[in-house]
């Protein structure tokens, strides 16, 4: 991180930024590591464009992909210096400071929370944020982020998978589907299927992901109904589901597909190509 400000931030306020880190670990302040937060957009162009191709580090990596501002980063590499040098006084600071955090501010403590020592001290503040309605809170940290498979349990990451697909999110952004799928998100699943058919709506076909090692009979039923909808996507899903799931009767199920079967043997069709249909 340090690299990046240094590459991409002016002399002035990068050596302003380390100035203040240095005084926060040599004499531990609340007060001063609030104001130093809180002026870092004032110091740091949020504009101005940057580049991580010739930073060959995890963290360049995940800012990289993330599409990360120099403002982000250097928030980010604040909380990560002062949490480094003493996690016991700084991790309760810096819950305050997200605590009343702005939007923006939020969004990028959520969706490079994984980047900070001591994440796990934060995970309230990454379930609390499954409540919002605020689409890009929800998103920093449920798309493209592993902590929560990391540190949500089955309950936080259920909740978590159902208002995606409530939300209209892409689900092929969540990391770890098919690692976190459990007995109760698949009853979720179909309880909710069916509550969408009898309204006559829509259901993302990536929502069906989970349920593969879990067809029980009623499972097996929602299988059926894909696999005989005259919608394409749901057919796609239902196939790939029995495919993937070792079971002799949803195997069966599929042989009445023997194209959709050749298509999915062959990686024509998988979880990742059906989103782009």
């Amino acid at each position: 991180m340090r690299n990046i400000l240094a590459q991409f931030g002016t002399p002035e306020s990068v050596s302003w930024l380390e100035g203040k880190i240095e005084k926060l670990v040599g004499d531990k302040s609340s007060k001063n590591l609030f104001m130093a937060y809180s002026l870092l957009n004032v110091k740091f162009d949020a504009t101005k464009p940057i580049s991580f191709k010739q930073l060959d580090t995890e963290s360049a990596s995940y800012f990289s992909a993330h599409r990360a501002d120099i403002l982000q980063v250097a928030r980010i590499y604040l909380l990560s210096e002062v949490l480094g040098h003493d996690e016991e006084y700084y991790t309760p600071k810096v819950a305050n400071i997200i605590q009343v955090a702005d939007t923006s501010e939020l969004e990028t403590f959520l969706k490079y929370l994984i980047l900070l020592p001591n994440q796990e001290a934060y995970k309230q503040t990454a379930v609390e944020a499954l409540r919002t309605n605020i689409a890009t809170i929800f998103d920093a940290i449920s798309l493209n982020n592993p902590y929560p498979a990391k540190y949500f349990n089955d309950q936080q990451w259920n909740q978590m998978f159902l208002k995606a697909a409530f939300m209209e999110r892409d689900l092929s952004q969540i990391e770890s589907v098919d690692e976190r799928a459990n007995a109760d998100l698949i009853r979720i699943i179909s309880d909710y299927a069916h509550e969408r058919w009898a309204a006559g709506r829509k259901i993302d076909p990536l929502f069906w992901r989970p349920v593969s090692k879990f067809l029980n009979e009623d499972l097996l039923n929602d299988m059926k109904t894909l696999l005989l909808s005259d919608d394409e996507l749901e057919n796609m899903s239902g196939a790939l589901c029995c495919y993937h799931s070792e079971n002799d009767k949803a195997l069966a199920l599929l042989n009445s597909k023997p194209e959709l079967k050749h298509k999915i043997a062959e990686g024509q069709i998988t979880w990742n190509t059906i989103k782009q249909q």
